[in-house]
């Protein structure tokens, strides 16, 4: 009998969450990673739930600080300028409400790090995943799509620049 190999941290990984999925009730591995990367969440801990609502804050903070730049873009970089340009009205609306969104998801964490509760970090990571998942990535992939086509260059004109 050859002695049984060790599991690798992401196997080890996936064995955890699913006995913490057969518990509550949580969205599947492999779909919870392929939108939030979870896969990075390192195994020694107690708390994997926070853990793994930590990693999900990360990835919403980031989406945050975007749509920020793209409403807000007053301390951007200049690039951003030409891609506001292609925003509607309608795309615009659409930023305010993922941000509002993602932003109450924000919140939320601040809670939850100040006061542990498994339940509640099921329902975080439920919460984030659907939103995420479904509303609002459709409505990111929409605008990204309008704000990625097209020309970005900006052109020159004697000396002063045209959008």
């Amino acid at each position: 009998m050859t002695p049984k190999e060790p599991l690798s941290g992401l196997e080890e990984l996936k064995l955890d969450y699913q006995e913490l999925s057969k518990k509550h009730k949580l969205p599947d591995f492999t779909e919870l990673n392929k939108q939030f990367d979870i896969e990075d969440v390192q195994l020694d801990t107690e708390f994997l739930l926070r853990k793994i609502r930590r990693i999900i804050t990360e990835k919403i903070t980031n989406y945050i600080r975007f749509v920020e730049l793209l409403l807000n873009p007053s301390s951007a970089p200049m690039f951003f300028f030409n891609i506001i340009k292609k925003l509607e009205t309608t795309d615009k609306t659409a930023l305010s409400k993922i941000y509002e969104k993602l932003s109450s998801l924000e919140v939320q964490t601040i809670s939850l790090d100040l006061d542990y509760n498994e339940e509640k970090e099921v329902l975080f990571i439920n919460k984030a995943f659907e939103l995420c998942s479904k509303e609002i990535k459709d409505s990111l992939l929409e605008i990204m799509k309008k704000i990625s086509n097209g020309n970005n260059i900006t052109k020159r004109n004697n000396g002063s620049y045209l959008g």
